[in-house]
């Protein structure tokens, strides 16, 4: 899909953990902790930080090995949560660049968003607690919607929020489910390339309408003229 001119582009929409906020260093105490419950050694960090996007369950099943159809895993799981409330918006922090192109976009009078498979009782907090300005204009959760991503409910929703067309934004993800959410809203899209990603993952055949190898590169992806 061809980028919306930066004269008409309405909103960008991100991805949370991997793309706007760098989350990970969070999730590798709660990971090392929830190991060290069970006598397990601590992991490679990068294999944790490399999970993350992949959300609670997967993190579960990396940090212990059990499996969602076993009777420990829901159990282990709200352990995990559990551990992960305590240390929220401790270390996470925007990506380096995002703060000044919030700072551009909102100067351009382009709202953003986050669209994100984090539920809202963390989502929210973590947010709140990083207080980027200027505050964004639509956050939608798996709690508000009836279908998460890649379906692109959550993507059409923050567009009504942000009172645009899916053809006037950009969306931003670092995983396959993201670009898909996006095209099938009709959005150009972005691939963090910097995110959350698998080491067997190969984002070239995500699909994405253009990658960003570094925060920093997203100015440029999104506001560069044509």
């Amino acid at each position: 899909m061809k980028r919306p001119d930066p004269a008409a582009l309405k909103a960008v929409i991100f991805d949370l953990d991997g793309t706007l906020v760098d989350t990970a260093s969070e999730f590798v105490v709660v990971v090392q902790a929830l190991r060290a419950e069970f006598d397990l050694p601590p992991l490679e960090p990068a294999r944790i930080r490399a999970s993350v996007s992949n959300g609670a369950r997967a993190l579960v099943t990396l940090a212990l090995g059990t499996l969602e159809t076993e009777p420990a895993f829901e159990r282990q799981r709200l352990r995990l949560l559990e551990l992960y409330s305590e240390v929220l918006g401790s270390s996470a922090r925007p990506y380096p660049g995002i703060e000044q192109l919030l700072e551009e976009l909102s100067h351009r009078g382009i709202g953003w968003g986050i669209a994100t498979n984090k539920p809202r009782a963390y989502a929210a907090p973590l947010m709140s607690r990083l207080a980027l300005q200027p505050p964004m204009g639509s956050l939608v959760c798996p709690d508000d919607v009836a279908e998460r991503k890649p379906h692109p409910e959550s993507l059409l929703r923050n567009c009504r929020e942000l009172g645009c067309q899916p053809g006037q934004a950009v969306y931003v993800g670092d995983h396959q489910r993201d670009i898909e959410a996006g095209l099938r809203a009709g959005m150009f899209t972005i691939a963090a390339l910097y995110g959350y990603i698998e080491a067997d993952d190969d984002p070239a055949l995500w699909g994405a309408d253009a990658s960003a190898a570094c925060s920093t590169h997203l100015r440029d992806l999104i506001l560069a003229p044509h």
